[in-house]
């Protein structure tokens, strides 16, 4: 909670509802200090002392490091969420509420419009977003206006702090802002939000049809590669085979983003007519008569390193270090690598594939080492190891939004990671608790 308007208007909202319905669920604010200005801490006691008047549990979040000189909204933004996922875990919390409004959604739809979005983007801000697959970040107040909850709060005598970066022009966002307050506001912002909601049903439509196509034609014969049917090239429905090949394409290479719309077309239409050997998002795709297959390029991989609780290695693989046990205990200490060519040749092999393929896609896998003796190969299961090195979802792995579920599903049932998490529509456990941004 920043103790500005929307974030406080949410907070009393939350709590007049949690009040009423459901008094023993946990509700806690949290305020992130990004230490970028010279107020924010000051203004952080505020939102304390706010929050202790009407008995809210309340606790301040630090960012702490170097900022970074470029990109530094994005990286404000990625810390708080993770600092918010951290406060939400440490209580025991499935769900954090943000106080972004209509007028936000509004800003957001125009600012990637601007930048000839491909069309996902123009969803805008998704209802819910699967955080780290662990989180559900919630923005209830998409469809409110600001200035409505600004007069609630008028109505309440209840001020809020102004934060200036808010109108600081040198930022994207509030040029935006800016341009729309001025020249028939009202109607642009209606036009927006209703291009953000024919968008998300676009989306959420055709994320249904490649997550079909996805069930029908791909398989995994070994850990690492996956096999599309030749069929899948030449579906009457090209747009939703696009898309789900951009987003098996990230997902075996790695990537956080999906790769061009464009390239991606112009490689189905290759793949139509003929075998070949390509490369796009650190991705091999190597068609021949028995089917089109993908794997990680053995490039640019992950050097070897201990493993980190709950990161991702090579945006591939979720690490998880299980139980009390420390990397220290382990003699010889553990490191996560690839499994390289020589392990490879050891490894079983499927004889629904050649060999060459299997080892190639296996190489590129990450295994556990302790010194130079494999410990485990995370292809498979890793049992009674000190480390799970379970697969991820890369393009989905830290956000995923809901318009999006259909497909990150298929996709997990695919390579074996665990489904994602239900989103919180339909009713809530009170048991659980509510976290507030």
């Amino acid at each position: 909670m920043s103790g500005g308007s929307d974030s406080t208007a949410l907070l009393l909202l939350l709590k007049d509802h949690l009040d009423h319905t459901a008094p023993a669920a946990r509700l806690l604010a949290v305020t992130v200090d990004h230490g970028l200005r010279p107020d924010s801490a000051a203004e952080a006691r505020v939102v304390a002392n706010f929050c202790a008047e009407r008995g809210i549990a309340h606790r301040v979040l630090t960012w702490g490091g170097d900022k970074p000189l470029t990109g530094l909204a994005a990286a404000a933004r990625a810390a708080r969420y993770n600092l918010l996922a951290e406060a939400a875990d440490a209580e025991d919390i499935k769900l954090i509420l943000t106080g972004h409004t209509a007028d936000d959604q509004a800003e957001t739809v125009l600012m990637r419009q601007a930048r000839d979005d491909d069309g996902r983007g123009l969803a805008g801000m998704a209802p819910a977003t699967l955080y780290d697959w662990r989180t559900w970040i919630v923005r209830p107040l998409l469809g409110t206006r600001r200035a409505a909850l600004r007069d609630m709060l008028r109505d309440r005598d209840i001020s809020w702090i102004e934060d200036p970066t808010n109108i600081d022009t040198r930022f994207e966002r509030p040029r935006v802002r800016a341009a729309l307050a001025q020249n028939d506001s009202e109607r642009r912002v209606a036009d927006a939000l209703a291009r953000a909601a024919r968008a998300a049903l676009e989306r959420e439509d055709l994320g249904h049809r490649a997550a079909v196509l996805i069930d029908a034609f791909a398989g995994r014969p070994v850990p690492g590669l996956i096999r599309l049917a030749r069929d899948f090239a030449a579906h009457e429905d090209g747009k939703a085979a696009i898309y789900a090949l951009r987003i098996l394409l990230a997902t075996v290479g790695g990537m956080a983003f999906l790769p061009d719309e464009a390239r991606c077309a112009a490689l189905l239409s290759r793949l139509r007519e003929a075998s070949l050997r390509a490369t796009l998002s650190r991705t091999v795709v190597d068609a021949r008569r028995t089917g089109i297959f993908l794997r990680r390029e053995n490039r640019n991989l992950p050097a070897p390193a201990p493993p980190v609780d709950n990161g991702l290695w090579d945006n591939r693989r979720r690490i998880a270090l299980k139980g009390r046990i420390t990397l220290k205990d382990w003699p010889g200490g553990l490191v996560i690598a690839p499994l390289g060519s020589a392990a490879a040749r050891q490894a079983p092999l499927s004889e629904k594939v050649p060999a060459s393929l299997s080892r190639a896609a296996l190489a590129a896998e990450p295994s556990l080492w302790s010194g130079a003796e494999r410990v485990d190969f995370a292809g498979g299961n890793t049992g009674s190891q000190p480390v799970s090195i379970a697969p991820a979802v890369a393009p989905f792995a830290r956000f995923l939004p809901c318009f999006d579920l259909e497909p990150a599903a298929a996709v997990a049932r695919l390579v074996g990671a665990p489904l994602p998490m239900a989103p919180p529509f339909h009713g809530h456990d009170a048991g659980r608790g509510w976290a507030k941004a």
